[in-house]
């Protein structure tokens, strides 16, 4: 692999670099692989993962991880919930990756965690956005880590790319979300709105590198000024939509200057933020950094870490914001006989507002109902809640997330199915079942539903989402 001399001389003098160091971890060939487990969906019993019904331990921190597909036994460290892999599986062929039990994420980007509980009370109900948020994996993270009673809010202004992250989203199976699909320019408009920002920023992506030798052709100095430049711009546009005392959370995979610390200069000089300090342990071999006008920033280099290049930053918004004035225009509510229906698929519409997306009814969090009506309102939403269906001759047709959420009532009947079944099903295939009920039925496998399907008999009817069907063999 050939680094870009370029490259190398740019981040000489850069806190922590070793160019061999440097060199031979890019030359090893070494991949890191890691997951994330999804403890919206894993229950823990005596502190470990129950991964449906099997029996091994997957999750004690001191133990290895067994599961169908990989076996690990090191836990990411700045992760309540990552962990490595020994090596890496056919991650497609396993069908507890499409229940989302699991988000597969580079372990560096997982530090996110830390950041956000480190700098916000996570006990509270707060408004989250995560603002260049596809594929989903920080996403997915903060879904995990913040409460119930939070919301957040997953954009991706890339039309191509924010399928992607909705399909992630509804794997991932929480309700407490809105996905949309817009330029941070429309978020200037909602003024504090947000107690938290997340802006994992378009960059040059030279931390990706080991992972991506493709990468390494698009790398340039050239490049790394244009994306400094759009950095600057997404954090300028979407700077109104945070609160004061809200916290921005800035994070790159890239190792130059220019996207890090002079990015954090910038902050510092055009905003009135406080930057704060994030403790990190010695044993994490994390380089804490300072810029130029004293910001503290967050290098993880591959040679130090097990994990890819990345840098991440905090700050807290010491300006006043305008109070932003909520007004709804016209409701989605759905009609109290569609909400009637819907509930009746659901385990309890405790504290759930039935509204409707086109033609599909969905269920979202009441105590969010007014904004996130405002949000449908002000912004292209392309997903909210979870839905649940449409309505067609007084019965629910229901939705795949609905299949593979967390409201899901429990007494749906299920067919547990074996693993060339579940991939079949993935396929889109047809496959062979005995069963006496005739009806909607939820495929499952090792207790993860995987999505739909109508016992007619003597077959049945696949309802797998086409767009999502698996094509590896």
């Amino acid at each position: 692999m050939q680094l870009p001399d370029l490259l190398l001389q740019s981040i000489e003098h850069t806190k922590g670099f070793d160019k061999t160091a440097f060199e031979e971890v890019h030359a090893s060939g070494e991949q890191v692989v890691s997951v994330r487990m999804n403890p919206l969906k894993l229950p823990m019993l005596n502190g470990e993962w129950v991964l449906g019904n099997r029996q091994e331990a997957i999750g004690n921190k001191q133990e290895e991880i067994h599961h169908s597909s990989f076996i690990t036994h090191q836990p990411v460290p700045w992760s309540s919930s990552g962990y490595y892999l020994s090596q890496r599986p056919s991650f497609t062929l396993d069908p507890l990756l499409h229940a989302g039990a699991y988000y597969v994420q580079e372990a560096s980007s997982m530090f996110l965690e830390q950041a956000l509980k480190q700098s916000v009370e996570l006990d509270q109900p707060l408004l989250v956005l995560d603002l260049c948020a596809a594929p989903g994996g920080k996403s997915t993270l903060l879904q995990s880590v913040i409460s119930k009673e939070s919301l957040l809010v997953s954009n991706e202004v890339i039309q191509t790319r924010v399928n992607i992250l909705k399909e992630n989203i509804i794997k991932w199976g929480a309700g407490n979300v809105v996905v949309t699909n817009n330029d941070p320019t429309a978020f200037s408009k909602l003024h504090g709105l947000f107690d938290v920002l997340v802006i994992d920023a378009p960059c040059s992506g030279s931390g990706l590198f080991r992972r991506d030798a493709e990468a390494i052709k698009e790398w340039s100095e050239d490049n790394v000024q244009l994306c400094s430049q759009r950095q600057q711009r997404i954090l300028a546009d979407a700077w109104n939509c945070l609160k004061e005392d809200g916290v921005l959370i800035y994070s790159t995979c890239s190792y130059s200057s220019e996207e890090d610390e002079e990015i954090l200069d910038w902050v510092m000089k055009e905003f009135k933020v406080e930057s704060l300090e994030l403790k990190v342990e010695n044993e994490w071999n994390i380089d804490e950094v300072q810029s130029t006008a004293g910001a503290y920033g967050y290098r993880f280099w591959p040679y130090k870490v097990k994990g890819e290049g990345f840098f991440i930053a905090a700050f807290k918004k010491k300006e006043s914001a305008d109070q932003l004035r909520i007004k709804i225009k016209t409701t989605q509510l759905a009609s109290k006989q569609e909400a009637a229906i819907a509930a009746n698929w659901i385990s309890s519409s405790e504290g759930l507002t039935f509204i409707k997306q086109g033609q599909n009814i969905a269920a979202i969090p009441t105590q969010w109902n007014e904004t996130i009506q405002y949000l449908m309102q002000e912004l292209k939403v392309r997903y909210a809640g979870v839905e649940l269906g449409t309505i067609a001759k007084n019965d629910l047709l229901p939705e795949h997330a609905l299949a593979v959420s967390t409201i899901l009532k429990e007494d749906v009947v299920k067919v547990e199915l074996t693993l060339e079944q579940s991939l079949d099903y993935l396929r889109k295939n047809e496959i062979n079942i005995e069963n006496p009920h005739k009806g909607w039925a939820l495929a499952v496998y090792n207790n993860f539903p995987l999505g739909w399907m109508k016992l007619l008999g003597n077959r049945i009817n696949n309802y797998y989402p086409k767009e999502w069907r698996i094509l590896m063999r």
